[in-house]
């Protein structure tokens, strides 16, 4: 069902169409700076489906983002269409928090044919990592100087619980937690539903979108907008809601209509804390 030139065209990948570690690789980085995240349906009451057609119509077609469960469904129906043999997975995001955390975050590991090693795709969490990770204890990523690592650690009852680690301005910093339980779509769509509609789900309650485009980490978290750079180094500003549509297209690349940016400006001055 998925338009695959339609996609690959979307991310600007212009690579052979085939199942290869070379593919695989340039389909990451392409992905991950290519597609900006954004929860704006969840945000806005809207429904939010994961199938194939409505996810490619969203996020190919009409210019938005999505986030990591649409994110992860599209980039299956690539690797599926290229050849790539791949297995769905949820984490857990805990970002050095030691309280348990729901399974909400989708990610992707993917086997390249004739291969024996398998790769993790995080390509749904907004801010790489811009290269696929073997998945072996140790493996590390410092393309475009965003540093990442992987560590494995024993669980219980025998079940290994693997960690993608960043670094931050403090050190290393657990970004979320994962095992090797396969997932299948009726899974994303419980953790979606929960993500997208839950009172408590932090995408529910305020306006989040990011680009990462391999130099810098744009990051707008209601109506503050961040630039990160790979040194650490970090500047924000407040966005205006007249300026919100105009933001978001120049430097998000996420296209809305103006009663969508109307209806989610307003949403974004109300939960705002700063008088308008």
């Amino acid at each position: 069902m998925l338009d695959l030139e339609g996609y690959l065209g979307r991310i600007g990948f212009r690579g052979e169409r085939a199942a290869t570690e070379s593919v695989l690789r340039e389909l990451v980085r392409a992905h991950v700076t290519a597609l900006p995240f954004e929860n704006f349906d969840a945000v806005l009451g809207a429904a939010i489906p994961l199938d194939v057609p409505a996810v490619q119509d969203k996020m190919l077609r009409r210019g938005r983002g999505g986030y990591c469960y649409e994110h992860a469904v599209l980039f299956a129906a690539a690797l599926e269409r290229l050849g790539f043999r791949f297995t769905a997975l949820h984490g857990r995001v805990t970002l050095g928090s030691e309280k348990a955390t729901p399974a909400t975050h989708a990610l992707l590991l993917a086997e390249v044919p004739g291969d024996d090693r398998r790769w993790l795709c995080d390509i749904g969490y907004g801010s790489g990592p811009l290269e696929p990770l073997e998945l072996v204890d140790g493996t590390r990523s410092e393309v475009g100087g965003w540093p990442f690592r992987l560590e494995r650690r024993p669980g219980e009852f025998g079940i290994d619980h693997w960690w993608l680690h960043h670094r931050g301005p403090d050190g290393w910093v657990d970004r979320h937690t994962f095992t090797l339980t396969p997932q299948y779509p009726v899974d994303y769509v419980g953790g979606s539903h929960y993500v997208g509609t839950h009172p408590r789900s932090p995408f529910t309650r305020r306006a989040y979108a990011q680009r990462f485009d391999g130099r810098r980490h744009q990051i707008l978290d209601g109506d503050e907008w961040t630039t990160v750079l790979p040194d650490g180094t970090r500047s924000s500003r407040t966005v205006h809601p007249r300026d919100l549509l105009r933001v978001l297209g120049e430097e998000f690349a996420i296209l809305l209509d103006e009663d969508t940016a109307a209806r989610l400006a307003d949403r974004t001055a109300a939960d705002s804390p700063s008088p308008r």
